[in-house]
């Protein structure tokens, strides 16, 4: 005799559990979402993780449109005062061999 087996249904997949009970909510404005973690709810944290965030997870270049790691004073190797200029210092040139 075969014995039939039943399956469950599939279960759908739901947003994580907010923390706090619901009591509070994330920050980000016009989100109604229960906090989760460094203030944001699931989905903002999310997108704070992957640096999609004005302020993100990282600290990057102030500069327009870069998103390159901060190296000095807020910006980047590239937009880092100085950088580019004449003001570092000149490697020395090889002495002449005396004869």
């Amino acid at each position: 005799m075969a014995t039939a087996e039943t399956k469950s249904p599939p279960r759908k997949k739901s947003s994580p559990a907010a923390k706090a009970a619901g009591k509070k909510t994330c920050t980000v404005a016009g989100c109604k979402r229960g906090y989760r973690a460094k203030g944001y709810c699931f989905f903002h944290y999310k997108k704070w993780r992957h640096g999609e965030l004005p302020h993100g997870r990282y600290k990057t270049c102030s500069a327009a449109d870069c998103r390159k790691p901060a190296v000095l004073h807020g910006r980047c190797e590239v937009h880092a005062p100085g950088a580019g200029k004449a003001g570092a210092k000149p490697t020395p040139a090889a002495a002449a061999p005396a004869a």
